[in-house]
């Protein structure tokens, strides 16, 4: 995929993410990462008016090499993580509104659903706080996504991978939806998850 390409794929699914209400305002951001450069949404610019030139192309140490807006403020976050896991190549940061209430909480999103085992690798973790905007978020979501595809940010919102932004868009749609199951089932009383054990059968362990 060249840069115009990425660039091109990173406005689109900012768009989508936006009119699905994953993002509220001028908040969440995406990236894609070729090995060597970062597609990242710019800072403070609203999704209904961004376009693929608008999107940033920096390093993963923050030098900008395309683009006539500053990167996200949470590019440090995206770095990190692509530092970490080799295997990603797409990130999607989200404000989405009932996952994001589980962070504010500081609760996990419980293994409720089947979906929720092949698309995310089982229960949604949360990530200890870090002040937005430094690198040490990113770190943060590191370490509880090691057998994981998504996590909350404590008081923050969601962070989920990929190895194609299709694959990450699709985890955060799904964090979302077993937020609000979840939430929805606790207002009718107590939940029940699955057992561990069918969960390791659907991980093939």
């Amino acid at each position: 995929m060249t840069i115009e390409e990425m660039k091109q794929e990173v406005c689109d699914y900012a768009k989508q993410s936006y009119n699905e209400k994953l993002f509220a305002g001028t908040s969440g951001n995406l990236s894609l990462f070729d090995g060597e450069n970062m597609v990242i949404t710019p800072t403070s610019v609203p999704y209904e008016t961004i376009t693929p030139d608008d999107m940033v192309v920096i390093k993963l140490d923050g030098t900008v090499l395309e683009g006539k807006y500053q990167p996200s403020s949470e590019w440090r976050m995206h770095a990190a993580v692509y530092e970490a896991k080799p295997e990603v190549s797409a990130i999607i940061h989200t404000h989405s509104p009932y996952a994001t209430a589980f962070a504010v909480n500081n609760k996990k999103i419980p293994t409720i659903l089947i979906e929720m085992v092949p698309f995310l690798g089982g229960d949604v973790p949360l990530a200890k706080f870090a002040v937005p905007g430094t690198k040490e978020v990113g770190l943060e979501a590191v370490k509880v996504m090691e057998e994981r595809t998504g996590c909350l940010l404590a008081n923050h919102g969601v962070l989920t991978v990929g190895n194609s932004l299709a694959q990450a868009h699709i985890r955060a749609i799904y964090v979302e939806d077993a937020a609000k199951i979840c939430s929805l089932a606790l207002s009718n009383g107590d939940i029940v998850e699955i057992p561990e054990e069918y969960v390791a059968v659907m991980r093939g362990k």
